[in-house]
């Protein structure tokens, strides 16, 4: 984890975050276009052409792609540059596995170590998410993954781990980046998917503090996400 990384905190969003360097900024910029598909998997980044786009000299845009590196989004060829992490059907069965094994722990762990200022924040988390996925249409999808995220995380946020929730962040935008390269929101409704029941299954166990029921409806949502996603994408 780098030191501007600690510093924006473990997942910062572009959205809410104040970036207080020109090099936080790039950072931040260039993953939400690498995570919403504008920078599309396997394309090779010019830094030339980058930094007249993100207004940042070459340098700095360096730094922000090197980070980028360290969230797995972005690979490094040497002398040749940078590129954006190719996609693949192995690769998201990686990202859903471990993302299983990780925040299903967590979430056990929360459950037991968790007090009473992390559930009042978890049913706050909760009536967001709800209130959106209700209002979908006029929420929009981004503000849904927004509030989608916060759930996620406040649902492991009484586990004392900085190094799980981390490495937690990371699989979850390379999951969000596979949700957007040909999936949206509005497609797992269609298809009759009903999102809200599996997120208030996984909150109704765990504010009762069943351990097991809670980690199973979580890896049950988890990998129903990767199924779809796997149904509605071409990956090699």
């Amino acid at each position: 984890m780098s030191t501007i990384q600690k510093k924006l905190g473990t997942d910062p969003d572009p959205d809410t975050v104040v970036p207080r360097t020109l090099v936080e900024r790039a950072y931040l910029s260039l993953r939400h276009d690498v995570v919403c598909g504008k920078l599309a998997p396997g394309e090779r980044l010019r830094v030339e052409h980058l930094k007249d786009q993100y207004e940042v000299g070459a340098g700095t845009l360096r730094e922000a792609l090197s980070l980028l590196v360290s969230d797995a989004l972005v690979t490094s060829e040497g002398q040749r540059g940078f590129r954006v992490t190719p996609i693949s059907l192995a690769d998201l069965e990686d990202v859903t596995n471990t993302r299983v094994m990780l925040e299903t722990e967590a979430l056990r762990q929360s459950i037991r170590h968790g007090d009473a200022q992390w559930e009042a924040a978890l049913v706050q988390s909760y009536e967001l998410l709800t209130k959106t996925e209700v209002d979908l249409a006029e929420s929009g999808s981004d503000r849904w993954e927004r509030r989608n995220k916060a759930f996620h995380e406040a649902l492991i946020a009484g586990f004392d781990s900085t190094w799980s929730k981390y490495l937690l962040s990371i699989l979850y935008r390379h999951a969000e980046r596979y949700r957007n390269i040909n999936w949206r929101l509005t497609a797992a409704h269609a298809s009759g998917r009903d999102v809200h029941r599996e997120h208030e299954d996984i909150f109704r166990a765990t504010l009762d503090h069943q351990e097991a029921r809670a980690a199973l409806a979580l890896e049950a949502h988890v990998r129903l996400t990767h199924d779809i996603v796997k149904r509605q994408t071409q990956l090699g």
